[in-house]
């Protein structure tokens, strides 16, 4: 009776386990991985590093209350066990000795297949970061000094195939086609938005039938010119229908086509969120797949902590929102994320028909779907959908949600409407902070790092500023809050109370000033609830699209009810007065902005992601030839210890206020003195510089590189 029992006992905690969303089973690539990774470089306490690469196969219930969110997975095919499969790439670097790790792991969900960390982490490398053996870059990396492992996978469809796998390939993931429930192909409206020059574009989805009547495409040069349709003698088809071409020669790069026609066979693009929650859930809690081969981390994971860039950082705002967070057991799979550059939007993926690359921006992949209610991370009230929601709503019932530091560029504010992530939807009120998230504007930032030296498409030199020091200042913060429970530090964002967000115009209200040469006319992308047909709010299947808009394509009730949103004001220098405001902008020798205007044929559209710099004069002279009424560099700084002792007072208070790490306050310190006597700030006397010495709050403090949770 006993071994009967036991027998029945095991096969249901085996059942259990089939009918479970989990990791099946991986393959590790031997010719790929390698051990030791680096050069053999060893950090201090920690040892050498491997580097594992290999695929790994899922498959997810489709009738869970947890996966029944992933829109179409009911129409996927199934496997014997009824459930839903898909496999992805994965690239993991670990101390080779886990007993000499921290126990933590920082995990990056790769932009369209590319790893981002490099500039936060302090790495280069590109998209094989175990290939760097450069020990002077790799003594002052960040991750690995700590004991960290680094894991990335796969989880966008739209960042491609890998025809030949190489150690720096894109990290991709393959997917189920959806099909009717008789068996019969899907069709549906599909959209593409074409700013590419060259011969052919590439369809995201294959087109359902070649009958050209049946599909539209139009070209205009300016967002807010009438677009023109291309006969369809003008453009055609490949034998495949997965491309279009024009017949007259290529396409002009950054004029607008357009082209909405009927696609076939939608992936099934929502298990992308499922693949990142099980493939971490595994990751920390399971020992080996169903075929026997081991976790490479078994035992070894008490931390999860996201690092992001953009696009995947607008992904884990869906999967928070979503209830990701939760693995099929009921635990929690992440402890906190470094959201960087992602605010208030979510991600084009949980749709039929999706395309998970596309990003909104003024100009750029108008119509797709991406800014959805709930923005912010407390609850708060849709007027326009009447719902009441918050990131946080799914998470906070079953007690598994992350930590979050939200930090985010200008630009967001400007093309993406990141106000909303902390006001409510109408923009009459500043939100309260969410206790488990903190929202940090990096004042007057790109969307990203830009060339001082290049303008590209804008009219104005793009903007230099790096948030990535304060970046891996909050990532310990992040770390303290969820090991040790120490608050980060406050948010600091622009808010409606002391009246530092504002509407973009008029402008002396908004604070920008009249710089000679400069062009200002307040482009700010709005945030519309757009009609893509009835029920699709409800079911993520559109039957129109794109929706029907008009000109002006900014702020015009006219496409929609429209959700208000702000920009931060500025100071009469035409910097962000609130927000963290790096040294850059506490000892400013330029004005930066988070945006940026196009220049040539498409001049005044937005420049998009880009921002500008804008330097001071250098001379008071130059300001009155100029007619600038922006103070000059020699007005500011009459001396070089004038401008170095407010440098180093800018670094102090930084490090003070846990926005900047000791570790990194000498480089900072070195860059900001080059930086002075680049733009016109006196040559010291003997014109030899200081030597940068240790600032005073890192005397009081000594950081400890590496411990043990």
């Amino acid at each position: 009776m006993k071994t009967l029992l036991l027998c029945s006992a095991v096969a249901a905690a085996f059942a259990t386990t089939l009918a479970e969303a989990r990791i099946t089973r991986i393959e590790i690539d031997p010719a790929l991985s390698q051990s030791p990774t680096f050069g053999g470089y060893a950090w201090p306490g920690v040892g050498q590093y491997e580097r594992i690469i290999g695929t790994a196969y899922g498959e997810v219930d489709p009738h869970d209350r947890q996966n029944r969110v992933i829109v179409d997975v009911e129409l996927a095919p199934r496997n014997a066990r009824g459930n839903v499969e898909y496999s992805f790439d994965f690239y993991i670097l670990k101390p080779i000795d886990l007993s000499k790790g921290s126990g933590k792991v920082m995990y990056e969900p790769p932009n369209r297949g590319g790893k981002t960390w490099g500039g936060m982490a302090r790495m280069t490398g590109g998209n094989d970061p175990g290939a760097v053996t450069d020990a002077a870059v790799l003594a002052n990396a960040f991750f690995m000094p700590r004991g960290y492992a680094i894991v990335f996978s796969g989880w966008d469809k739209a960042a491609g195939v890998n025809t030949v796998k190489t150690a720096a390939s894109p990290l991709t993931i393959a997917l189920p086609i959806a099909k009717n429930r008789d068996g019969s192909t899907i069709t549906g409206p599909s959209y593409e938005y074409i700013v590419t020059g060259g011969a052919s574009f590439t369809l995201a989805y294959p087109a359902a039938t070649l009958d050209k009547a049946q599909a539209k495409l139009t070209r205009r040069v300016h967002l807010d010119d009438t677009p023109v349709e291309i006969p369809a003698a003008g453009w055609n088809y490949n034998a495949a229908g997965t491309a279009i071409s024009l017949a007259g020669g290529n396409f002009v790069a950054n004029d607008i086509y357009e082209f909405s026609y009927t696609a076939k066979d939608p992936s099934v693009n929502g298990l992308g969120l499922a693949a990142v929650r099980d493939w971490n859930a595994w990751l920390r809690y399971g020992r080996q797949d169903d075929y026997g081969n081991p976790n490479p981390l078994a035992g070894h994971v008490k931390r999860i902590y996201t690092e992001v860039l953009s696009q995947p950082g607008r992904l884990l705002n869906d999967f928070r929102h979503l209830g990701f967070n939760e693995s099929e057991r009921g635990r929690k799979v992440f402890d906190g994320h470094m959201q960087w550059i992602a605010a208030g939007n979510g991600l084009n993926l949980n749709y039929r028909f999706s395309q998970p690359g596309r990003t909104e921006r003024n100009r750029q992949d108008h119509l797709y779907i991406e800014g959805v209610f709930p923005f912010a991370n407390v609850r708060s009230f849709d007027p326009i959908t009447r719902n009441v929601d918050s990131r946080y709503a799914r998470c906070e019932k079953s007690d598994t949600c992350p930590l979050a530091v939200e930090i985010y560029s200008a630009n967001e504010y400007w093309v993406k409407t990141a106000s909303l992530l902390h006001t409510d939807p109408t923009g009459s009120y500043d939100l309260p902070d969410s206790p488990y998230a903190r929202n940090y504007l990096m004042s007057s930032m790109q969307h990203g790092t830009g060339s001082a030296t290049s303008r590209g498409n804008c009219q104005q030199f793009q903007n230099p500023l790096s948030s990535s020091v304060t970046q891996r200042a909050l990532f310990i913060a992040l770390d303290e809050w969820a090991t040790q429970g120490t608050r980060p530090p406050k948010s600091q964002v622009p808010t409606l109370r002391d009246r530092t967000l504002a509407p973009p115009l008029p402008q002396h209200r908004m604070g920008f000033p009249e710089i000679p040469g400069v062009t200002y006319t307040g482009l700010m992308t709005t945030r519309y609830l757009f009609d893509y047909g009835h029920g699709f709010y409800d079911t993520g299947i559109a039957t129109i699209n794109p929706p029907a808009v008009s000109a002006p394509y900014q702020n015009n009730p006219a496409n929609g009810p429209i959700y208000r949103a702000y920009v931060p004001k500025t100071d009469s220098d035409g910097n962000d007065i609130a927000g963290v405001r790096l040294p850059d902008l506490r000892v400013p020798l330029a004005t930066y902005t988070g945006w940026a205007l196009r220049s040539g044929a498409h001049a005044n559209d937005g420049c998009e992601a880009s921002g500008q710099f804008i330097p001071f004069p250098r001379t008071e002279a130059e300001r009155t030839a100029a007619g600038d009424p922006r103070p000059s560099v020699e007005k500011r700084y009459p001396t070089f210890a004038i401008y170095h002792a407010k440098v180093r007072d800018a670094l102090n208070d930084m490090v003070d206020e846990r926005l900047l790490l000791c570790e990194d306050a000498a480089a900072e310190e070195a860059r900001l003195m080059q930086a002075g006597l680049d733009r016109g700030v006196p040559a010291p006397e003997g014109g030899v510089l200081p030597e940068v010495e240790t600032l005073k709050e890192c005397r009081k403090k000594p950081h400890h590189h590496h411990h043990h949770d």
